[in-house]
């Protein structure tokens, strides 16, 4: 089949991949859609040691299934496999199982290929009323409601999402239907242009005042957008970390301990409610796609997704 594949820290096209082998309880799934996100960028760069078929986001459709019922269905999947016997995984999902493997990001070819495999307690079936341009987002816009389910936010809190880009754009749209007063912050006027759009506060994060916030969503992946977001922060306020990237941060961590700030790591979440958002039509995610390329031109979309400004970019097998 031909798929995207990471080695040696170089991109290739290939017409040669092996066609995945489900194992037990899982199903072969063909691709229909899938999304280029910050995460496999980073991966190219060299986070996480991943050799292997990039990608994670992701619509398809059954193939093969043991379960014929399955074959045909639509559907997005949970980026996480656990061994599904061990405490955490039986307690509170696949996410932190210690034997995990990861789609297009530990241990298990992802899915900017033509077909990948998943088990079928990983995947959830698409509304027909939602379009596969918009399903495709599922992954990320589950990451955001993902900070709903570890962080109060109530009706008028003062929300700072650090980061207008693809994540960020999701994550403020997230928030804001918790009732919560969110301003994107930026580094110039044009990168703010989309999040006022969407008709969301915005502003210059240089400028704004330091303590302003009680909750800061860090959405940069870069060093000064995390001093920043930790400057924003009000005293005893909470900062959500909400990127992955490459290297190490360089940074005082002074504010942490002094002003008792509550640091919370976030990454997958539900899908069962980013598919009820997506059917709802209340988060915009058509405006975030910048550009579609078929798979053959992966290199391509890739390099264009990597441009400074440049939201989602698409791949179709």
């Amino acid at each position: 089949m031909r798929a995207v594949v990471l080695k040696n820290g170089r991109i290739e096209v290939t017409d040669d991949a092996p066609c995945p082998s489900p194992g037990v309880n899982e199903v072969l799934v063909r691709v229909l859609l899938a999304g280029v996100c910050a995460t496999d960028l980073e991966i190219v760069k060299g986070y996480a040691g991943f050799e292997g078929i990039l990608g994670h986001e992701f619509v398809g459709v059954v193939e093969e299934a043991d379960d014929k019922t399955l074959v045909g269905r639509r559907v997005v999947g949970g980026i996480n496999i656990g061994c599904r016997e061990c405490a955490v995984c039986v307690a509170r999902g696949p996410e932190h199982c210690e034997q995990r493997t990861v789609l297009g990001i530990k241990d298990r070819d992802g899915a900017f290929a033509e077909y990948l495999a998943l088990p079928v307690s990983n995947l959830q079936q698409v509304p027909d009323d939602v379009p596969d341009e918009e399903a495709v987002f599922t992954e990320p816009l589950a990451a955001s409601v993902r900070i709903l389910e570890q962080v109060p936010v109530p009706a008028g809190a003062r929300v700072g999402v650090v980061g207008p880009g693809r994540m960020g754009m999701l994550i403020a749209q997230v928030l804001r239907q918790s009732g919560a007063t969110v301003t994107v912050l930026g580094r110039s006027e044009t990168s703010l242009a989309l999040a006022r759009n969407l008709e969301l506060a915005t502003a210059l994060v240089a400028s704004y005042p330091d303590d302003s916030f009680d909750l800061v969503v860090e959405a940069t992946g870069n060093d000064a957008g995390l001093a920043h977001s930790l400057r924003l922060v009000r005293p005893l306020g909470t900062l959500v970390m909400k990127s992955t990237f490459h290297g190490k941060a360089n940074l005082d961590l002074t504010k942490l301990v002094v002003s008792e700030i509550t640091l919370v790591g976030s990454r997958c979440g539900p899908f069962d409610e980013a598919l009820q958002l997506l059917q709802q039509g209340t988060i915009r995610v058509d405006v975030l796609v910048d550009a579609e390329y078929a798979l053959v031109d992966a290199v391509k979309a890739l390099e264009h997704a990597d441009r400074p400004g440049v939201r989602k970019v698409l791949l179709r097998p």
